[in-house]
Protein backbone atom coordinates (compact mmCIF):
# COMPACT_ATOMS: atom_id res chain seq x y z
CA UNK A 1 0.00 0.00 0.00
CA UNK A 2 1.55 3.32 -1.25
CA UNK A 3 1.27 6.38 1.39
CA UNK A 4 -1.27 8.02 -1.13
CA UNK A 5 -3.76 4.55 -0.76
CA UNK A 6 -6.74 4.51 0.84
CA UNK A 7 -6.01 3.98 4.14
CA UNK A 8 -3.60 7.45 4.11
CA UNK A 9 -6.25 9.24 2.86
CA UNK A 10 -9.06 7.82 5.54
CA UNK A 11 -6.16 8.33 7.89
CA UNK A 12 -6.01 12.09 7.13
CA UNK A 13 -9.17 12.96 7.04
CA UNK A 14 -9.60 11.46 10.40
CA UNK A 15 -6.91 13.36 11.51
CA UNK A 16 -8.10 16.38 10.19
CA UNK A 17 -10.82 16.83 11.67
CA UNK A 18 -9.02 15.65 14.71
CA UNK A 19 -6.52 18.44 14.00
CA UNK A 20 -9.16 21.39 12.80
CA UNK A 21 -11.66 20.82 16.13
CA UNK A 22 -8.72 20.95 18.32
CA UNK A 23 -7.35 24.22 15.95
CA UNK A 24 -11.49 25.57 16.04
CA UNK A 25 -11.57 24.43 20.10
CA UNK A 26 -8.28 27.16 20.82
CA UNK A 27 -9.45 29.51 18.63
CA UNK A 28 -12.65 29.92 20.46
CA UNK A 29 -10.83 30.50 23.60
CA UNK A 30 -7.85 32.57 21.81
CA UNK A 31 -9.38 34.94 19.31
CA UNK A 32 -10.54 34.32 15.75
CA UNK A 33 -11.47 30.51 14.17
CA UNK A 34 -8.48 28.55 12.43
CA UNK A 35 -8.80 25.52 9.77
CA UNK A 36 -6.50 23.16 10.09
CA UNK A 37 -3.73 23.11 7.17
CA UNK A 38 -4.25 21.17 4.42
CA UNK A 39 -0.64 19.58 5.38
CA UNK A 40 -1.44 18.39 8.44
CA UNK A 41 -4.77 16.48 7.00
CA UNK A 42 -3.06 14.95 4.43
CA UNK A 43 -0.09 13.33 6.60
CA UNK A 44 -2.20 11.48 8.96
CA UNK A 45 -3.46 8.39 8.22
CA UNK A 46 -7.37 6.80 8.86
CA UNK A 47 -7.56 3.67 10.22
CA UNK A 48 -9.80 1.11 8.18
CA UNK A 49 -10.14 -1.46 10.14
CA UNK A 50 -11.49 -4.43 8.71
CA UNK A 51 -11.93 -2.50 5.45
CA UNK A 52 -8.21 -2.95 4.56
CA UNK A 53 -8.49 -6.29 3.78
CA UNK A 54 -12.18 -6.03 2.34
CA UNK A 55 -12.05 -6.97 -1.52
CA UNK A 56 -15.20 -4.67 -2.30
CA UNK A 57 -13.52 -1.71 -0.18
CA UNK A 58 -10.93 -1.93 -2.78
CA UNK A 59 -12.78 -2.59 -5.77
CA UNK A 60 -15.02 0.10 -5.26
CA UNK A 61 -12.15 2.13 -4.27
CA UNK A 62 -10.05 1.15 -7.54
CA UNK A 63 -13.50 1.88 -9.10
CA UNK A 64 -14.16 5.08 -7.97
CA UNK A 65 -10.08 6.23 -8.95
CA UNK A 66 -10.56 4.71 -12.72
CA UNK A 67 -14.04 6.60 -13.13
CA UNK A 68 -12.10 10.13 -11.80
CA UNK A 69 -9.00 9.58 -13.77
CA UNK A 70 -11.48 8.80 -17.09
CA UNK A 71 -13.57 12.05 -16.19
CA UNK A 72 -10.64 14.12 -15.87
CA UNK A 73 -9.10 12.68 -19.38
CA UNK A 74 -12.32 13.21 -21.43
CA UNK A 75 -12.90 16.34 -20.00
CA UNK A 76 -16.75 15.12 -19.67
CA UNK A 77 -17.51 14.85 -16.11
CA UNK A 78 -21.09 13.91 -17.05
CA UNK A 79 -20.19 11.40 -19.12
CA UNK A 80 -18.68 8.60 -17.51
CA UNK A 81 -17.56 5.07 -17.65
CA UNK A 82 -21.12 3.87 -17.17
CA UNK A 83 -22.24 6.09 -19.92
CA UNK A 84 -19.50 5.36 -22.61
CA UNK A 85 -19.90 1.21 -22.05
CA UNK A 86 -23.78 2.11 -22.59
CA UNK A 87 -22.64 3.53 -25.94
CA UNK A 88 -20.76 0.73 -26.43
CA UNK A 89 -23.28 -2.12 -26.12
CA UNK A 90 -25.96 0.29 -27.97
CA UNK A 91 -23.00 0.62 -31.11
CA UNK A 92 -22.16 -2.45 -31.24
CA UNK A 93 -26.05 -4.21 -30.87
CA UNK A 94 -28.07 -1.72 -32.40
CA UNK A 95 -32.08 -2.51 -31.46
CA UNK A 96 -30.70 -3.65 -28.31
CA UNK A 97 -33.93 -3.38 -25.62
CA UNK A 98 -33.50 -1.27 -22.98
CA UNK A 99 -33.53 -4.83 -20.31
CA UNK A 100 -31.10 -6.33 -22.32
CA UNK A 101 -29.06 -3.16 -22.20
CA UNK A 102 -29.51 -3.15 -18.39
CA UNK A 103 -28.27 -6.75 -17.90
CA UNK A 104 -25.57 -6.48 -20.22
CA UNK A 105 -23.75 -3.53 -17.99
CA UNK A 106 -24.88 -4.75 -14.54
CA UNK A 107 -27.68 -1.99 -14.00
CA UNK A 108 -30.96 -2.47 -12.21
CA UNK A 109 -34.41 -0.67 -13.82
CA UNK A 110 -34.07 2.01 -11.19
CA UNK A 111 -30.73 3.22 -13.02
CA UNK A 112 -31.01 2.26 -16.51
CA UNK A 113 -34.05 4.42 -16.78
CA UNK A 114 -32.24 7.75 -15.97
CA UNK A 115 -28.77 6.70 -17.39
CA UNK A 116 -31.11 6.41 -20.85
CA UNK A 117 -32.86 8.96 -20.19
CA UNK A 118 -29.65 10.96 -19.93
CA UNK A 119 -27.63 9.74 -23.28
CA UNK A 120 -31.67 10.35 -24.79
CA UNK A 121 -31.52 14.58 -23.75
CA UNK A 122 -28.06 14.89 -24.50
CA UNK A 123 -29.19 13.07 -27.79
CA UNK A 124 -26.65 10.41 -28.45
CA UNK A 125 -29.47 7.86 -28.44
CA UNK A 126 -32.48 7.26 -29.48
CA UNK A 127 -35.61 5.15 -28.59
CA UNK A 128 -37.30 3.63 -31.57
CA UNK A 129 -40.21 1.01 -31.41
CA UNK A 130 -39.36 -2.37 -33.11
CA UNK A 131 -40.74 -3.28 -36.40
CA UNK A 132 -42.12 -6.81 -35.01
CA UNK A 133 -43.66 -5.83 -32.27
CA UNK A 134 -44.39 -2.37 -31.20
CA UNK A 135 -44.60 -2.42 -27.47
CA UNK A 136 -40.89 -3.23 -27.45
CA UNK A 137 -38.31 -0.30 -27.43
CA UNK A 138 -35.07 -0.46 -29.27
CA UNK A 139 -31.77 2.01 -28.25
CA UNK A 140 -30.18 3.06 -31.03
CA UNK A 141 -26.73 5.56 -31.53
CA UNK A 142 -27.73 9.18 -33.04
CA UNK A 143 -24.95 10.43 -35.94
CA UNK A 144 -24.18 12.62 -32.66
CA UNK A 145 -23.90 9.73 -30.74
CA UNK A 146 -21.48 8.10 -32.93
CA UNK A 147 -19.36 10.73 -33.26
CA UNK A 148 -19.38 11.20 -29.02
CA UNK A 149 -18.51 7.60 -29.04
CA UNK A 150 -15.73 7.71 -31.61
CA UNK A 151 -13.94 10.49 -29.32
CA UNK A 152 -14.41 8.36 -26.43
CA UNK A 153 -13.20 5.40 -27.56
CA UNK A 154 -9.93 7.33 -28.17
CA UNK A 155 -9.64 8.10 -24.02
CA UNK A 156 -10.84 4.68 -23.34
CA UNK A 157 -8.06 3.63 -25.36
CA UNK A 158 -5.44 5.69 -23.45
CA UNK A 159 -6.89 5.16 -19.79
CA UNK A 160 -7.06 1.11 -20.77
CA UNK A 161 -3.34 1.74 -21.43
CA UNK A 162 -2.31 2.91 -18.11
CA UNK A 163 -4.44 0.18 -16.47
CA UNK A 164 -2.79 -2.50 -18.58
CA UNK A 165 0.59 -0.38 -17.39
CA UNK A 166 0.00 -0.93 -13.84
CA UNK A 167 -1.54 -4.33 -13.97
CA UNK A 168 1.30 -5.71 -16.28
CA UNK A 169 1.28 -9.49 -17.17
CA UNK A 170 -1.17 -10.24 -15.12
CA UNK A 171 -3.99 -8.44 -16.65
CA UNK A 172 -5.69 -11.69 -18.16
CA UNK A 173 -5.65 -13.35 -14.58
CA UNK A 174 -6.80 -9.85 -13.08
CA UNK A 175 -9.67 -9.68 -15.59
CA UNK A 176 -10.45 -13.35 -14.98
CA UNK A 177 -10.98 -12.83 -11.39
CA UNK A 178 -13.18 -10.43 -11.73
CA UNK A 179 -15.56 -11.83 -14.25
CA UNK A 180 -15.30 -14.56 -11.67
CA UNK A 181 -17.00 -12.06 -9.13
CA UNK A 182 -19.39 -10.67 -11.29
CA UNK A 183 -20.43 -13.70 -12.67
CA UNK A 184 -20.65 -15.95 -8.45
CA UNK A 185 -21.52 -13.18 -6.26
CA UNK A 186 -24.91 -12.65 -7.77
Amino acid sequence: MTKDGPQARARAARDGRRASKRMTDKAKSSGPKVRAAKSVAAAAPVDLGNLESYIGFHLRVAQDASFRAFARETGQHGIKPGRFAALMVIARNPGISQVALGQTIARDKSSITPLIQDLQRLGLIERRNAADDRRRVELCLTAAGEKHLERLRRFAGEHDAKLDAIVGAKKDEFLDLLRKIANEID
